[in-house]
Parts: structure tokens; sequence; C-alpha cells
């Protein structure tokens, strides 16, 4: 199993509101940047990555970053920054990017050598994912919203050739146009490092990973939907000819462990306060009901069942479940190890994902939050899980190859890497 840390790298900022039960809510695309405090955000975003760093030696496997646009909730305004960062400060876990906005990239082939020079310069620790992104994103990028699936397919089509054909070449599609792609820098892994996809609700997207085999991340969706857009995976797969396992799927969801039970509520209710994100279920939500109905980003008939949690209503909907509703469905698992840990299997026993992501350290939480959590996920939590693994038999897509099956030791190299 692959084990991951996850935080939004809220900006917190108590004298603007986005901070506390009582925070303001956050529209999306309606907050000025005006508030924006740099002092502040000088801080803050050293604290993620002193963050990170410690879950690194608090033995992750892997540090998972995430890019939103134009919005409080995620400072992740430039995810290769971050990564890039961690590249060389970092010396084990992998560099998960979950993930880059394919469709707002104009100039693909200089995605192409900053992913390339990021798994240099870590020697080999890139995961790659790619996103399609919201309206928010769209909006704030000029990106158009009716070319968002086809700009997303073409540009991953160009990346990975990019990344495994010498060049110089041309290339000559719909939405992108080079005369010459000969990028100098290309990655550290071969053929390239492992492209992941995660979602929420596109069954297209969904169905396009299982058949490119893709493994598929998806995040902090209540357990019975999850369950059924994994099903639908393997059910895609089976069609194209090939087994899907634990190595093809992954999951992400709110994870805090504490040193007290009333500490471990007292903090893990701070989940649901600080700057309104939409996926943070509880706050009164980011929604703006203009950017979720630009046409071309998603259809109707097209949408997985999770959408009942995530697009219900203008306010937030299912997202703003209180507290103890997401306690009970398993979107927030929270308490001591002793108690933690017996959870997290439940979550494993019902999904079967070969990669988990625990999703900490968020919303209102301070930094000795997040460091007493990550302190006990190191030294009684993540050992647990490992040998939760190993009795569910959950490899990761580092233990088998997603596009075959089998054991990397029984792959031949050419196809070790998924596409």
């Amino acid at each position: 199993m692959f084990i991951g840390y996850f935080t939004e790298r809220p900006y917190q900022d108590p004298k603007s509101g986005f901070f506390g039960a009582t925070g303001l809510p956050i529209k999306d695309l309606t907050v000025s940047n005006g508030d924006y405090d740099a002092e502040l955000g000088a801080h803050l975003y050293n604290r993620y990555l002193d963050e990170k760093i410690y879950a690194e030696e608090m033995g992750f496997d892997g540090l998972m970053l995430n890019e939103h646009h134009s919005t409080p909730f995620c400072m992740g305004g430039a995810m290769n920054v971050e990564a890039s960062i961690l590249a060389r400060i970092t010396k084990r876990a992998k560099i998960v990017l979950l993930g880059n906005i394919l469709p707002i990239w104009d100039d693909p082939l200089w995605l192409v050598e900053q992913l390339s020079m990021i798994d240099m310069i870590s020697h080999g620790r890139l995961v790659s994912g790619w996103v399609r992104g919201t309206g928010r994103e769209s909006v704030a990028h000029n990106s158009p919203p009716p070319y968002n699936w086809e700009r997303f397919q073409e540009a991953h089509e160009f990346i990975v050739k990019a990344w495994t054909t010498p060049g110089p070449f041309r290339w000559e599609g719909k939405h992108y146009q080079f005369r010459h792609v000969n990028p100098w820098v290309r990655p550290y892994q071969q053929p390239h490092p492992q492209i992941w996809l995660p979602g929420v609700i596109s069954r297209d997207s969904l169905m396009w990973a299982a058949r490119k085999r893709i493994p598929y991340i998806m995040l902090s969706t209540q357990l019975e939907p999850t369950r059924n857009a994994f099903d639908l995976y393997h059910k895609t797969a089976k069609e194209e000819g090939y087994e899907s396992g634990p190595q093809n799927l992954g999951y992400l969801w709110k994870v805090h462990v504490d040193e007290t039970e009333e500490l471990a509520e007292q903090t893990a209710r701070k989940f649901i306060q600080g700057p309104s994100n939409p996926f943070l279920a509880g706050n009164e939500g980011t929604n703006n009901p203009a950017l979720t109905a630009l046409p071309g980003l998603t259809s109707r008939s097209r949408v997985l069942s999770t959408q009942v949690f995530a697009t219900r209503q203008r306010g937030g909907g299912a997202l703003a479940q209180p507290y103890e509703k997401q306690i009970e469905d398993y979107t927030i698992i929270t308490g001591t190890p002793k108690t933690v840990i017996p959870k997290i299997r439940h979550v494993l026993e019902y999904l079967r994902p070969g990669s988990v992501f625990f999703w900490d350290g968020d919303g209102a939480m301070t930094h000795d939050d997040a460091m007493r959590s990550l302190r006990l996920m190191g030294e009684e939590v993540i050992p647990a899980v490992r040998e939760i693994a190993k009795d569910l038999e959950l490899p990761s897509s580092f233990d088998v190859n997603p596009a075959t099956g089998k054991p990397f030791d029984e792959t031949p190299a050419e196809s070790a890497g998924a596409e």
C-alpha cells in the first residue's frame, strides 16, 4: 500500500474572517486579493513546506499537492513551484501532483519541461496527475469551457509523446500546434512518471482513466458511491481486456489523530472551519452557481453517483453536512491511534484502494495541530495501516503494474510506466 499526506494549504487570516467557525462565507472569484497579507502568506507557505518535510520523516510514502486558482481556500496557485522545492528538500517520499489542470495550459510543452525537471531533481520521485479543473479555473485563466474535455485529452497525448518520443517532431492538433517539439530535459523515470487521475463526479474521466490503465484517485467522497465508481472502473477495465485491482485505485479522505479523544474531536471540528472550501463539508461552501453551470464542463447524464455528495445545492448542499454526519459516514475519521486504526480498516475493507491519502492540517487547524497528528501517524497509525494492507492484499501501483496486473519485478522495463 502507498500512504500519502495532503492538505489544501488554506490562507488562514482571522483579521479578514477567513478563520474560525464564524468565518465569512467565500464565493468563488468574489474575494478581492486586496485582503492578502504578504507577511502572513510567506509564513503560511513555509509552514506547509515544514509540515511536508515532517510528514516524510514520519514515514509517509507520498506528499500530495493540488492546485486551485484565485481562492483563499488553497494557496497552491502554482503547485509545480512547491513541487520543485520539495524535489530538493525531501529525500525519499514521492511528490504526488493531483494535479495539473491540463485545459488551462495554452503551452503544454512548458508543462512537459517543468515536470521533467521536477522528476530529474528528485531522482525519479514524481507522480504526475492531471485534472480537468472547475469553472473557477476556466474563468480565472480564460480557458474556453466547451473545449475543456477536448483540450484535456489532447494535452495528455501530447505530453506523453513529448516525454517518450525522441525529437524533433511536429504536432498538429485541434487545440495545440508545435512546429518543433524537442524538449532537452526528459524525465528521470522511464518511459515516464506514473500518471494518475483524481476525480469526484465525472463518469467520462473515470472511464477514460480505466481505458488508459491510469490509476484513479477518488477525492473525499462518501463510501458507497465511491465503491460504485470503483466498480465502474473495474467493469470498464474488463471491457478493455485487463483485470484492474487495488493498484488502479486510490482514496483521499479526512483523518486526524490526536493525544486524547477530547482533543481529537476539538481539533477535527476545525476541518469545517476556516476559509470556505467546497471539499470541506460543513462550510457554507464556495460554490458559485454561475461557475457550476458553464457549458462543456459537466454533462448531467455523464456524472457518477458521487455527484449527490459533491454538487447538490447552491449553498453547499451535501457539502454542508454537519460534522456529526461526516463522523457517522467515515468521511471524517478522528480519535487516538487506538480508535482511529479500526475505522481506517473499515474504509480499506469497503473500498479496497491500493493508495490512500490522509487529509489533515486543514480548515482552521494550526501548525501544532498538524504536527501532533503527523507524529502519532508516524509512531502508530502508518505501521498499523501497512499491516492491515498486507492482510487485505492491497498492493499499490508501485507494487503491481496498473497496466498489466503483474508485480514490477515480472514486468518488462519498456512497459513499467502506466500511461
